[in-house]
């Protein structure tokens, strides 16, 4: 297939590394756009960061939806190419465009327009939340650009390719990096400076992907990125995306209704610790994210050419690297969480409050690479729905056992407790699952 690479042959570890490797640093500059917003907004102080980290839920949850076209062409593109039907990549590449852009439109005119009642829902004071509404009307318009730049990294990792995705998204980070201080402090617009160097970002890089599917790789080919969607490929799509956008948009509501709860027992410290917590957590999340999508694809072209001895050993060498870099994190958040937290926001306050935060999250790093590398192999074989069950049902219990506890007298301290004891439960649960279903999937 034009342009594209086969995974389903030569050396295991060194195409796990090349293909995890750029798809890491992609996932981490894709969460870097709202860190790099924190870190600049945090010299306006601890409210600053509460107004935008309150919108950092709604992005989440935006890049939450805009999986199921990130997912849904790594899988089925992925499995295309490992058949070798270069019709149905292409096809399978053009209705994944298509659907993210109907997407985006709809949901980004649902919190433009309902940005005040949504920010509404943290409880913050006024000031806070008039930043925050307009933060999250000016982010919305760039809606588009982010799920079709999602769905263009889908494409692009179903084809072995995963470096373009790194190098493009790297070149909007380093946009969105000189622009931060540029419109925060120079232009004197604070917050939706902040939300205008994302916008041009973002946009920017939208526009590199298109230029480098139509003048540079052409890629299978060549093909049209919107087309009439026709029913057997959509179905499909939504069959394998749709769980995995679920899963995650639920996660980030689950967080929306912790970071009330952190809210009511913490206040505005207390949302901080929370979403700029979340946002260093992140790094290791999405580090890990990048081995498991990395798995993903590797196990989408070989299980569809039946090599199951190919994708039994990548899964072996991916937990081994997962597990070695969750022990890392944690020796970091529980030691060195405070130090950490204090490069986001430089307030004492803040920073102390962080601190636990990242302590008490830091027990479960090893369980939570578990989850995601597993979560990585069940997507590769087209079984998306495990991951989703098990996040919806733990992260659901977040909630009831951060009341439970902050109740007990742990205060905002029961609200970490919970993500931190759900964290390890979701993690031992999807290995168990995966090694009783084992030999049917791999049958």
């Amino acid at each position: 297939m034009q342009g594209t690479k086969n995974l389903t042959n030569g050396p295991i570890t060194r195409q796990l590394f090349n293909l995890a490797l750029p798809i890491m640093g992609t996932s981490f500059i894709q969460m870097a756009y709202t860190l790099t917003d924190m870190a600049w907004v945090g010299r306006l102080g601890s409210e600053s960061v509460a107004a935008i980290g309150s919108v950092g839920i709604l992005t989440w949850m935006t890049s939450s939806i805009a999986l199921l076209n990130k997912v849904g062409a790594e899988v089925s593109v992925g499995q295309s190419i490992g058949t070798g039907n270069t019709s149905d990549a292409r096809n399978y590449s053009s209705h994944n465009l298509t659907i993210a852009l109907l997407l985006s439109l709809c949901w980004g005119i649902v919190l433009f327009t309902f940005a005040d009642p949504i920010v509404g829902l943290y409880k913050l004071e006024t000031a806070i939340s008039e930043k925050a509404s307009d933060y999250l009307r000016i982010v919305s318009t760039a809606f588009p650009f982010i799920f079709l730049s999602y769905a263009f990294t889908g494409i692009h990792n179903a084809a072995g390719l995963s470096k373009i995705p790194f190098y493009i998204n790297a070149a909007g980070l380093i946009l969105n990096m000189i622009l931060d201080p540029l419109l925060i402090f120079g232009f004197n617009l604070e917050t939706n400076g902040a939300a205008c160097a994302t916008w041009l970002s973002q946009g920017t890089v939208c526009l590199l992907f298109i230029w480098q599917l139509k003048r540079r790789s052409r890629l299978f080919g060549g093909f049209p990125f919107f087309v009439r969607l026709k029913g057997n490929y959509t179905r499909r799509i939504l069959k394998l995306g749709l769980p995995v956008a679920m899963l995650n948009t639920f996660f980030a509501v689950i967080n929306l209704l912790m970071t009330r709860t952190a809210s009511t027992f913490g206040g505005h410290i207390g949302v901080t610790s929370m979403t700029a917590g979340g946002q260093i957590e992140a790094i290791a999340w999405n580090t890990s994210q990048g081995f498991s999508t990395g798995l993903s694809a590797f196990v989408a072209q070989n299980f569809a050419a039946r090599k199951k001895d190919r994708v039994l050993s990548a899964y072996y060498t991916t937990l081994k690297m997962t597990s070695v870099f969750g022990l890392f994190c944690t020796i970091l958040f529980v030691f060195f969480g405070s130090e950490l937290f204090s490069v986001i926001v430089p307030e004492r306050e803040a920073y102390e409050a962080g601190g636990i935060f990242l302590r008490i999250d830091g027990y479960s790093m090893i369980f939570m690479m578990l989850e995601i590398t597993m979560q990585g192999l069940f997507y590769g074989t087209g079984r998306t729905i495990p991951p989703a069950i098990i996040s919806v049902t733990f992260n659901t219990l977040r909630i009831p056992i951060a009341i439970v506890l902050a109740g007990m007298g742990l205060g905002v301290n029961g609200v970490w407790w919970a993500i931190s004891i759900s964290s390890a439960l979701k993690g031992i649960v999807s290995f168990i699952w995966f090694r009783l279903l084992q030999k049917r999937i791999l049958k």
